[in-house]
């Protein structure tokens, strides 16, 4: 069992998006393995976030981008000392495979996920709070009611449009993550801050602590400066305080 607890700060809106629909997508794996009614809403419910994200965003051309960027990188390093030859070039191919499918991806992606009755629907009532009960629509409590197994078929055809986009996403935000060694670090008082070089193409900052210790890590700034406060939860509704105490934590500035 893991003995730390790690909060990140992404350091432009790129990230911060590649991180939402990261979270999105492990939310709707989990509720996609349950076998109720309410986790067949929920994993709807979930990928709804998904699509209204990805309709916000020109993500394609942005992870497209990262993906070069990220292959690149790793072609300058291929033959540097030290570096596992094996490894890297298994990393590449993923690389490799994950943008010729996005490149030969036409149009909006999963726009063909809402030619589908049922998900319109759903969609529609959806933004009204309680607005998809049996009463309002009748078509989806039916459809509910089927055997698991069809739930499940259409709900994979639903979200396999985004399959791709959720592999690029975890390639690269685990590159990003482990593309820089952790420092030790004591924050004094329970507060520390950081400079970041600015000729560095810094992207997240990662805060690592022992679980043992009774508080969170609340990061602010930008991406040349950031602060972070380790702050005492409250258990009877009062605002959080910052710790006095000196706060041993691992610092990670992730680059690329």
């Amino acid at each position: 069992m893991n003995s730390t607890i790690t909060y990140e700060f992404p350091l432009n809106e790129r990230i911060r998006v590649f991180i939402r629909l990261e979270q999105l997508f492990q939310q709707f794996n989990h509720f996609l393995s349950g076998t109720t009614v309410a986790d067949t809403r929920a994993a709807i419910n979930t990928l709804l976030d998904i699509i209204m994200i990805l309709r916000r965003n020109d993500l394609k051309s942005e992870i497209l981008k990262e993906l070069d960027r990220h292959i690149n990188v790793l072609n300058k390093i291929a033959n540097s000392e030290g570096v596992d030859t094996e490894k890297l070039q298994q990393i590449l191919i993923q690389l490799n495979q994950t943008s010729k499918r996005l490149y030969a991806t036409t149009g909006k992606i999963g726009a063909n996920v809402m030619e589908s009755d049922l998900f319109q629907s759903i969609a529609q009532r959806s933004s009204i709070p309680g607005g998809t009960c049996s009463f309002d629509l009748p078509e989806f409590h039916f459809w509910l009611e089927q055997v698991e197994s069809n739930r499940l078929k259409d709900l994979e055809r639903w979200c396999s449009p985004f399959e791709d986009i959720r592999t690029a996403i975890n390639l690269i935000l685990n590159f990003i993550r482990n593309s820089n060694a952790s420092t030790e670090e004591v924050a004094e008082a329970g507060f520390f801050q950081i400079a970041l070089d600015k000729s560095q193409p810094y992207q997240l900052i990662k805060v690592s602590l022992d679980k043992s210790l009774p508080c969170f890590a609340e990061i602010s700034g930008g991406k040349h400066r950031c602060s972070i406060r380790f702050m005492i939860p409250s258990f009877d509704d009062k605002r959080p305080i910052q710790s006095q105490d000196d706060i041993p934590f691992a610092l990670t500035r992730c680059l690329f």
